[in-house]
């Protein structure tokens, strides 16, 4: 009998002897699709990232960082910055995890102008944020003047940059989040609906966890953002060392006083955090995706 030969079969893109393996440069397919011109915007646009990043790190006094950091205003803004960010993480992940749910669920006309009036703090400019915040949870503000009949008071004080940094981190969380949420497979809720799971089971057990990369990414944007919070925290709840003074407040009081070094200092102390919440971004994920 006469041999049937195998046809050959057309290698898919990205498969073959041109394929690109980890840690060589671009593909014989790549080089042929991409436009040759595309490196000279996109170096211009690492360059204006990293440019400004790396003039501040040539500028740093390395020399004497250790006492500038172990300086008590430093280390009283560093604290301070840590705990409120950290707690308003946390409330972030209380409030809109239920909110990013109810996003994923639910359609029509008002869930759409329910999600816009989410997104208000991410266009608004710090300052009017600031203001926002003041007419609202201020003295005389709308929730304040509730507070104050009750004896709670915020001007001024830790909570009232918790509060600040829970408006403008919020979004993040529950945009994170709800990209994640509404990845999860809908057919697996509903076979553990069939099978008698209750609503708040399902949620526990079976979206939750597979939306959890998002919610920690979500999580961790929300305390970055809440780190690098300034203009309305300058606004509502002012500039008290040890009760509002938080990092970025410490810069400009420095700048402002005519110390840059101790300002660059503490310059570094917030990159180098953002550096570990990137770390813990990449091998976060690696852990929680599935393999």
């Amino acid at each position: 009998m006469q041999e049937i030969q195998p046809k050959n079969r057309r290698s898919s893109p990205g498969s073959g002897p041109h394929r690109r393996q980890p840690g060589q440069g671009m593909s014989r397919e790549a080089r042929a699709t991409t436009p040759a011109w595309l490196w000279i915007p996109a170096s211009l646009a690492l360059l204006f990232c990293a440019g400004p990043v790396a003039a501040l790190l040539l500028n740093v006094p390395w020399t004497s960082l250790g006492p500038l950091l172990a300086a008590p205003e430093a280390r009283t803004a560093l604290g301070l910055s840590l705990a409120t960010s950290v707690g308003s993480t946390l409330i972030c992940v209380a409030l809109g995890l239920p909110l990013a749910v109810l996003f994923s669920k639910l359609a029509g006309p008002w869930m759409q102008l329910l999600r816009g009036v989410l997104l208000v703090p991410l266009v608004l400019s710090p300052v009017v944020s600031g203001i926002a915040l003041l007419y609202f949870w201020g003295r005389q503000g709308l929730a304040g003047q509730v507070l104050e009949s009750a004896g709670v008071g915020l001007g001024y004080s830790p909570a009232a940059v918790v509060i600040v940094q829970v408006f403008v981190s919020l979004p993040f969380f529950v945009v994170a989040s709800l990209s994640s949420l509404r990845g999860v497979d809908h057919d697996l809720e509903m076979a553990a609906a069939t099978s008698g799971a209750g609503p708040t089971a399902i949620l526990r057990y079976i979206t939750v966890p597979l939306a959890l990369p998002g919610i920690v990414v979500g999580a961790l944007l929300a305390f970055a953002r809440s780190l690098g919070e300034y203009g309305a925290t300058i606004t509502f709840a002012g500039s008290i060392e040890g009760r509002t003074r938080t990092l970025p407040l410490q810069i400009e009081l420095s700048l402002n006083s005519n110390q840059p070094e101790i300002a660059l200092g503490i310059c570094l102390i917030l990159i180098s955090l953002y550096l570990v919440l990137l770390v813990i971004a990449r091998f976060g994920m690696a852990l929680l995706l599935p393999r």
